[in-house]
């Protein structure tokens, strides 16, 4: 039994594992369909699409499921998404920044406010939230690609802001407006980039309390499964009392 109990544990981890890398593979094929759609299907013409295939290449999505992305551009002609941005506020009060890219407003606009109502948050109005974040721009590439010295004084040649090494990761930030002409410049020595894209980055952190972190964690994480949200946003931070 305690066998079976230790492979059932397995098993559920796995099979949670593998929903997580489907959903996460279903909004990158997603953001590549629309990015071809609206641009060129050139990824060196089209800087949006461009980005999107190096965040699908850097989650190790297989390069048959780029293509059939790209390819279902050309496909679903009638097929129209649109970004939509919802804000509110979860438990403990924190700021939630939501954004989706649809083919259903409705469907998705009844299903954020669900998962807010349900965890005991409120679904605001836009800049509910947002007036406690600044938009800035965020480049990712992965620490193996260049050293941290070597990424810093890349920045600043670059017009960057600020330069970030991290554990597995050198972290990027400029001006939202700047982001594409900064990128560019750094493609003149990387070539792989985990992500490229506009960030809401909060003002101020707000802590979340030891009998709400459970609730939390579980309104954050039904936010980020549903097919519709791309990215989640928020100022909290989870302390012990």
């Amino acid at each position: 039994m305690a066998g079976h109990s230790h492979w059932a544990g397995i098993k559920h981890k796995k099979g949670r594992a593998d929903k997580l890398r489907s959903n996460l593979f279903s909004k990158l094929s997603r953001e590549i369909t629309v990015a071809a759609k609206l641009g060129d299907k050139d990824p060196n013409m089209n800087a949006r699409l461009r980005s999107a295939i190096q965040a699908a290449r850097s989650a190790n999505m297989p390069k048959d499921n780029i293509k059939r992305a790209i390819d279902k551009s050309s496909a679903n002609t009638s097929e129209n998404f649109e970004y939509l941005r919802y804000e509110g506020f979860g438990p403990d009060k924190i700021a939630v920044i939501v954004e989706t890219l649809t083919n259903n407003k409705n469907r998705t606009a009844s299903n954020i406010r669900t998962i807010f109502t349900k965890h005991g948050g409120s679904l605001g109005t836009q800049g509910s939230a947002s007036h406690n974040f600044n938009q800035i721009g965020i480049i990712k590439i992965a620490k193996k690609e260049i050293s941290d010295d070597e990424i810093f004084e890349l920045a600043i040649d670059s017009g960057a802001e600020e330069c970030f090494s991290y554990e597995d990761f050198h972290e990027i930030q400029c001006e939202k407006n700047a982001i594409y002409n900064v990128k560019k410049k750094i493609e003149k020595k990387i070539q792989n980039f985990i992500l490229t894209g506009i960030e809401w980055k909060p003002l101020n952190a707000a802590k979340v309390s030891k009998d709400k972190i459970e609730t939390t964690a579980e309104f954050l994480e039904a936010l980020e499964n549903d097919e519709d949200v791309q990215r989640v946003f928020t100022n909290s931070i989870f302390g012990n009392s």
